[in-house]
């Protein structure tokens, strides 16, 4: 029997992909500090350490208000990754990992070496606002209405997934100008994600040699409270987190 190595190629990587299929985002408990997760907010899934949260080199996150701006590296808990600072009104917080490890997974005879670079917003309103991060989903003025923006420039067509803790969710594609809009029916936390696949190769500085790589796949998410909405519906159980 023939064997389509294209066919493989595309299953490989898929499996690879999958592997880092989860996102970080940040949550803000009432009258509290925010916290990076690391997961899939829809399950009720959190990573823990021991575990995978232990793969994240350095998530440094960035509190931006009118005052100025506030940069500190998360503190790794249990659960998650403390932050030293909460957004109140009119103030955001965006953090990244741009130290996350290497993976690799093979293309026919070729083993292809990949970057992960997860990174997440956390917004109080709709304000239109500015990118900062690489790949980046910013809010545009109008309530439900996002940007894509990908080295500054709109991302047209990329998919946006957006859930909430129930594990209700929509799809949306940014049109040429990288927009998409949501409808938001519910109270509560919602998480919009946005990936990103950057296939060129390249060369990061590593702890102790540089560390070439063949592409970087971005995922950031974004997290909103809205308060107005029907009643948010529960959680589901949390899911066991990874070993």
């Amino acid at each position: 029997m023939q064997v389509n190595r294209n066919a493989l190629a595309a299953f490989a990587f898929a499996a690879s992909a999958a592997a880092q299929a989860h996102q970080i985002w940040i949550e803000q408990p009432a009258g509290g500090n925010a916290v990076i997760r690391f997961g899939e907010y829809s399950e009720n899934l959190r990573e823990a350490s021991p575990g995978l949260l232990d793969k994240f080199g350095k998530l440094r996150a960035t509190l931006v208000s009118s005052r100025g701006e506030r940069q500190a590296d998360a503190a790794k808990t249990a659960t998650g990754f403390n932050l030293p600072f909460q957004a109140v009104s009119g103030e955001t917080i965006v953090a990244e990992d741009a130290s996350y490890p290497l993976y690799t997974w093979k293309q026919g005879e070729r083993q292809i070496t990949n970057w992960y670079r997860p990174a997440a917003r956390y917004i109080t309103d709709f304000k239109a606002q500015q990118a900062r991060l690489t790949l980046d989903l910013v809010p545009t003025g109008n309530p439900g209405e996002f940007k894509v923006l990908f080295k500054g420039q709109p991302l047209p067509k990329a998919k946006i997934s957006l859930v909430v803790q129930s594990g209700w969710a929509k799809e949306g594609h940014a049109d040429a100008q990288g927009l998409v809009q949501f409808d938001m029916p519910w109270q509560g936390t919602y998480v919009a994600e946005v990936s990103h696949d950057d296939r060129v190769a390249g060369e990061r500085v590593g702890a102790h040699e540089a560390e070439k790589f063949d592409g970087i796949s971005y995922v950031t998410s974004l997290t909103f409270v809205k308060a107005d909405g029907l009643p948010a519906v529960p959680a589901g159980p949390a899911a066991a987190p990874s070993k």
